[in-house]
């Protein structure tokens, strides 16, 4: 079954329920490492640099994929690109499930990272193509909240998982999980003809293709969406799904599992606050620029707090505090889709995705560097890395404001 027409939204929420299955899958995955964490260094040594370069290995494989696979839905669409590439996904978590060592922890998470490359970039383009445009913000809350449920396990479920059974045991039923994501979308997404075909246009080649995402980079407004996405989901990404845990665990003597309890919490706030922030939505371009850079700056001062005020209770409030307010980042693929004509929709949202999850993979791996350093700064480790992360913030805040604004009238410049 193939179809060239936007569908009916009857038709279209199956289908895009099946793509969200493969999200939440992604979702599972970006998040593991704050739960394996401390079994893999118990097994392996790891330091907190090799830590971090474990978890970064992900999201520099999703973020260096995303443009490929930005152009293989619109070359091939997105059934044909997410049935490609999810299998890897698989392979890479049954390979981590049998790791001897960090080379092959490090192999596997990049299988998985290419493999997963295609599941949100899918659900964006599949409500670009057939819901509304005044529905775009609100219904990408809605499916960061829905496929949210795949971070939900990497809390308390995984953490009695391992404990019962291994961590091993837990990145099988992961792959068993996304095994049964690809069979749903096989099942229930049938294929829609690319737009460009659709209207008759000729099919464009790679390096046409190519240099279509070039004109991206040619207009100066683009550097302040990608400075401004390096930094927003990567931080709460850096603390949910790498610090959390070991901070809880070495910073206060928590168990697996009690830190597993922190982590379902962090992780059900995250998953409200997306489509809270969706719905009211102010509209304007400017209103919502300023909205975008005024939380990024309050989340700023809570990893600030968070370094500095030490205490249980406190760590915990500020870390769901920080999943709160984190739901704001949603705000942003309403900008890029307000800053870039139609023709360019889908390539604007593949190299914002790319810049969001290099950035996540950038301080990520920065991060277990500055923690590795942190004792002989005179520095404790945690506070360290949370300090960190609040100065990339405010470096990315500057840089959105200061940087050339989209003139979303003419799709070009201010």
């Amino acid at each position: 079954m193939s179809t060239s027409t936007p569908l009916s939204p009857r038709a279209a929420w199956p289908m895009l329920l099946a793509l969200t299955a493969a999200f939440a899958m992604s979702q599972a995955f970006r998040t593991v490492a704050a739960i394996l964490a401390p079994p893999l260094q118990a097994e392996f040594g790891l330091s907190p640099q090799q830590l971090g370069l474990f978890a970064a290995s992900f999201h520099f494989a999703f973020g260096a994929l995303q443009l490929f696979m930005g152009i293989g839905m619109d070359l091939h669409g997105l059934r044909r690109t997410v049935l490609t590439a999810f299998p890897l996904a698989v392979a890479g978590a049954a390979l981590s499930a049998v790791a001897t060592g960090q080379g092959m922890l490090i192999a596997g998470q990049v299988l998985i990272g290419v493999g997963c490359a295609p599941a949100f970039l899918a659900c964006t383009l599949f409500i670009a193509q057939n819901f509304p445009a005044q529905r775009f913000a609100m219904l990408s809350g809605l499916i960061i909240m829905l496929g949210g449920v795949g971070m939900l396990f990497t809390g308390t479920p995984l953490a009695w998982l391992i404990e019962a059974s291994g961590w091993r045991t837990g990145m099988w039923v992961l792959a068993a999980g996304s095994l049964a994501a690809w069979g749903l979308v096989w099942w229930k997404v049938p294929h829609q003809v690319p737009a460009a075909a659709a209207a008759g246009a000729p099919r464009e080649s790679l390096g046409q293709a190519l240099r279509g995402v070039k004109a991206l980079f040619l207009m100066p407004h683009t550097w302040g969406i990608v400075a401004m996405s390096g930094v927003n989901y990567a931080s709460f990404l850096t603390l949910r799904g790498l610090w959390l845990g070991p901070m809880l665990v070495e910073r206060h003597g928590l168990a697996l599992l009690a830190s597993g309890h922190v982590a379902l919490l962090v992780s059900i706030v995250s998953l409200v606050s997306p489509p809270l922030f969706g719905r009211f939505d102010p509209g304007s371009v400017a209103a919502r620029r300023r909205r975008i850079a005024h939380c990024t700056l309050l989340v700023a001062v809570l990893f600030t707090l968070m370094a500095l005020l030490r205490g249980l209770a406190v760590d915990v409030v500020l870390a769901v505090a920080v999943a709160a307010v984190s739901g704001y980042m949603v705000l942003q693929y309403a900008d890029v889709r307000a800053a870039y004509p139609p023709a360019m929709i889908g390539r604007a949202l593949s190299v914002f995705t790319m810049a969001m999850f290099i950035g996540v993979a950038l301080m990520q791996w920065a991060t277990g560097w500055v923690a590795s350093r942190a004792a002989g700064w005179g520095l404790e480790t945690f506070t360290a890395v949370l300090l960190a992360i609040a100065g990339a913030l405010l470096l990315g805040a500057v840089a959105y404001l200061k940087l050339p604004q989209p003139d979303t009238k003419n799709h070009g410049l201010l």
